[in-house]
């Protein structure tokens, strides 16, 4: 994707977004086949409904059809919220995931896996866990020696209130495409269970 049809569809699709309360985190436009896929990822500090998902797509798939900005080939649009998997890069990325654990790759100290405690306006207090029974010490990455973070998936922790968190429990991975049937049958199930 170009850098001006880049900026021309961040332009068009960041006021529908924040209109919405969520943040635009990432638009991408990448060849599938004979069409093309309009990836938009969205994101907010309270986690992104599926509700609030298939309502932006429905928005966004008007606005592109008012407008020429995907031009006149066929695209598939997919609305989404970022995965575990996306490396954390703004400071709104560390405040979601505070609590968490992840992996970061620090410009003098090399790799270090711990949790995010707290964030602030320069950088990150963090708790390295203990290792063989001992107790977990305290750290600081300042955000200008943060080369990569990338949360650390864990599949038994714990809750402020020491209760067991799954990870397939989060909603991490919401998707919405501009096909409202699929929407429709998820409601359907969650009334039947």
């Amino acid at each position: 994707m170009s850098t001006t049809q880049s900026e021309r569809l961040r332009g068009l699709l960041e006021p529908l977004v924040v209109r919405t309360g969520l943040d635009l985190e990432e638009v991408t436009v990448t060849a599938a086949g004979k069409r093309r896929q309009l990836l938009v990822v969205v994101d907010s500090d309270e986690g992104v409904q599926l509700d609030a998902v298939a309502e932006l797509s429905r928005e966004i798939s008007q606005a592109l059809d008012a407008s020429d900005a995907m031009g006149d080939s066929e695209y598939v649009l997919e609305v989404t919220s970022p995965g575990t998997d996306r490396p954390l890069t703004e400071p709104r990325h560390f405040r979601r995931n505070s609590g968490r654990l992840v992996k970061l790759q620090l410009k003098e100290r090399g790799e270090l896996i711990a949790r995010i405690m707290t964030v602030d306006d320069t950088g990150l207090d963090l708790e390295v866990p203990g290792v063989k029974g001992r107790k977990p010490k305290p750290a600081r990455a300042d955000f200008a020696e943060i080369e990569k973070v990338r949360v650390e998936v864990e599949f038994n922790r714990k809750n402020a209130a020491g209760d067991d968190v799954h990870e397939d429990d989060a909603q991490d991975d919401v998707h919405g495409e501009d096909v409202h049937e699929d929407v429709q049958e998820d409601d359907e199930n969650d009334e039947e269970a």
